[in-house]
């Protein structure tokens, strides 16, 4: 029966008419008097058995004009039935996607640099001090999007002023957003703003991470009529998808990226969030629960005194660099304790690591991670551990 329904086409199209006979006759059960029932029981079952049977195509073809004949007289008329199937297909295709989503793939874009150069993500380069850099417009706008992932945005102060207030991302149609904030009295739109970004600047609420970390914009700074408030280049970096079920089956492995959620995750020292605690976070998972972790001078990790490097899996070029150079941001640069960075930054980077004999234990069912661009990268060597259940997927 199998091999005649791939070798005739008429075969086919009887078993598509019985499955499709046989599911309207179900939902309309409740309604169908008992001789329409009976009648169309039996023509569904004629064209069963005259497939099972082997029949030949010409009683084949009978039996299915005789089924389509009795759901035109006996089966009840569904209004607007295009729009009806149209809209089952596509909640069908929805359901699908949606359970793609949440149990297997998770697309995700990466909204910073942490993980350079293993991993781009969302750079913003300010071009208001190069007046020579003419923003791009119609097709070459288009083009450098689509192929380069780089986009633009420009607004120019139409009155004297400073910023007054600053909307979080609309959302008015699929994949279409708009961001509005007011300047001396007015306002200005942007058109498909980055939402994935994170406040780097403490008192940065969320929505206003945009304007004002990537793009510049100065709450107390008065613009004057002409000034350009924003000129951007944004380049999207890379996009991935998040692997959400392997991890059902077996715990992340050192050096493995993952992706995680940042709820519950707060600064050692005061208690309070350490970042917005609704955003997703990826950086390569370095130590698990109980075990001790250091950060020798180096910059090499020290897991429960074992020393990692070039030859652990999945570090390979994470301990790459050049010993006799120092950290660069966008580099390989290993990871650096407090000890190191002060040697080149006054920017804390890592306070729960001042030197090489400070030892971090990881609380039980939980994993330290951090980024792959050590000289910009916001992770465990700054806010610690997280718990376990908060990891999305590898």
């Amino acid at each position: 029966m199998i091999l005649r329904w791939f070798l005739s086409r008429t075969a086919r199209q009887a078993a598509n008419l019985w499955r499709h006979a046989r599911r309207i006759v179900r939902a309309q059960r409740d309604v169908l008097d008992p001789q329409a029932e009976e009648k169309l029981g039996a023509a569904i079952v004629a064209v069963r058995s005259a497939m099972a049977s082997r029949a030949e195509k010409k009683l084949l073809k009978q039996r299915m004009a005789e089924l389509e004949k009795a759901m035109t007289r006996w089966l009840q008329p569904y209004p607007h039935a295009a729009l009806r199937e149209n809209i089952e297909i596509i909640l069908v295709a929805v359901a699908v996607a949606v359970a793609i989503h949440t149990f297997f793939l998770k697309p995700f874009k990466i909204p910073t640099g942490s993980m350079q150069p293993t991993l781009y993500g969302i750079t913003v380069e300010d071009l208001r001090d190069r007046p020579e850099v003419n923003i791009p417009s119609g097709l070459n706008r288009f083009f450098d999007f689509w192929f380069n992932g780089n986009s633009y945005y420009h607004r120019v102060a139409e009155t004297d002023g400073t910023l007054e207030e600053v909307e979080p991302v609309q959302h008015l149609f699929p994949f279409i957003r708009k961001q509005r904030f007011k300047l001396g009295g007015e306002w200005y739109s942007i058109w498909s703003p980055p939402e994935e970004l994170a406040p780097r600047s403490r008192g940065v609420s969320p929505p206003a991470a945009f304007l004002m970390d990537c793009a510049g914009v100065e709450p107390g700074h008065l613009y004057h009529k002409g000034d350009d408030i924003l000129k951007v280049k944004l380049f999207a970096g890379d996009h991935l998808f998040v692997d959400r079920l392997t991890y059902n089956w077996r715990p992340p492995r050192r050096g493995e990226i993952i992706v995680f959620e940042t709820k519950g995750i707060r600064e050692p020292q005061s208690g309070l969030p350490a970042m917005p605690q609704d955003q997703f976070y990826i950086k390569r998972m370095v130590a698990m629960g109980g075990e001790r972790v250091q950060i020798g001078d180096d910059r090499h990790l020290i897991i429960n005194g074992r020393r990692l490097d070039h030859a652990t899996a999945h570090f390979e070029n994470v301990y790459s660099f050049d010993p006799r150079k120092s950290p660069q941001p966008n580099q390989y640069s290993g990871h650096v304790n407090g000890l190191v960075a002060r040697q080149i930054t006054d920017s804390p980077i890592a306070p729960l690591f001042p030197d090489e004999s400070a030892a971090f234990t990881v609380r039980p069912n939980h994993y330290l991670v951090m980024g792959d661009n050590t000289m910009d990268s916001y992770d465990g060597c700054a806010w610690g551990d997280f718990s376990r259940p908060y990891v999305i997927g590898k």
